[in-house]
Formats: structure tokens, sequence, C-alpha cells
């Protein structure tokens, strides 16, 4: 006797099928002819540039954030510097594509807000707490970003999270 109703190969087939016609359908062509689809790739450039300076100037202020808690406690100095070689990384990697004959745009890095805490283990808790900022940043951009950079952005929030627990784990381990 043959199943009647739904089964599990219909249904990927289904739902195959649909985001088959999904994919086709956005590759249709109906504006491109008239230039329909510049005004919004503009935008979108200028809103990815966007997204890219911000995520450039957080890391420029979380990098000082690091130069200030190394120099104000040596000892954390070594745990600290593969983090924030990583932070410099990516600041890289995010930054906006110049065009050609832009001038290269070295602005010295901003100084972080506040003093850094006297207490090394605080110190140290502190710039995990910017990595996790930082990350949830990068994650709640990936909303706007357009897919390569989406793909980017996550890497990095991925990696400040790690960066925000291995901070943690240098708190407890650092001495007071």
């Amino acid at each position: 006797m043959r199943r009647t109703g739904t089964t599990r190969r219909g249904a990927l087939t289904a739902t195959g099928a649909l985001a088959l016609g999904a994919v086709l359908t956005g590759c249709g062509g109906d504006d491109e002819g008239a230039g329909g689809k510049q005004p919004a790739r503009a935008a979108t450039a200028k809103a990815e540039k966007a997204l890219r300076e911000k995520a450039v100037r957080d890391g420029a202020l979380l990098l000082a954030q690091y130069d200030l808690v190394a120099e104000a406690h040596p000892a954390t100095a070594a745990g600290l510097e593969p983090l924030r070689a990583a932070v410099a990384e990516h600041g890289k990697a995010l930054a906006p594509p110049r065009a050609k004959g832009e001038p290269k745009g070295d602005k010295a890095p901003p100084a972080p807000a506040g003093p850094v805490s006297a207490d090394p283990k605080a110190a140290v808790r502190e710039l995990a707490a910017a990595e996790r900022r930082r990350a949830d940043a990068h994650t709640e951009a990936l909303l706007t970003a357009g897919p390569e950079l989406a793909r980017l952005l996550a890497s990095v929030a991925a990696a400040a999270a790690a960066h925000a627990y291995l901070l943690t784990e240098l708190a407890e381990e650092t001495a007071v």
C-alpha cells in the first residue's frame, strides 16, 4: 500500500524548488538596462563604507585602551599583546578600500574615554567588556551589511567574543 501525505523527500524537493525559484527570480534583469540599480548600488557602497569606517574607529579606540592597560599594568602586557595584534589586523581588514589617488588617512588613534583602573584585574575586565561590546556591535551591523562585509564582520565579531573570554580568564590569573 502506498503512503499518502507529505513525506520527507517530498518536502525537501518542494523546498529546493522554492529556493531555486527565489534564486532565479533574484537573477532577473528588468532594470539593469535602464540603469535602475545604479543608485541602489551607490547607496549600498556608501552604507558599507560608513560601516567599515565606524568599525575601524571602534577598533582604534580599543587599541588605545589595550595600550593604556599594558602601560599602566606591565605584568599584563605579555598576555594582551597577541590580542592587541589581532585587533590591529582586524582594523586593517575592515578598512574601506581607497580609490586611486586617494591619500592614505593615517590619523592619530583616539584616546579611550576614562582612566584605566588601578587594579590590574579590573582593567583587564574592562577590556573584556569592551571586546564584548565590539562583538555585539559587529553582530548588529550584520543586518545592514552586504554579503562580503557581513562575512568579515561575523569573523571579527567571533574573534572579539573569543578575546572577551580570554581576557576574562586573564583577569582571573592576574595578580593584584
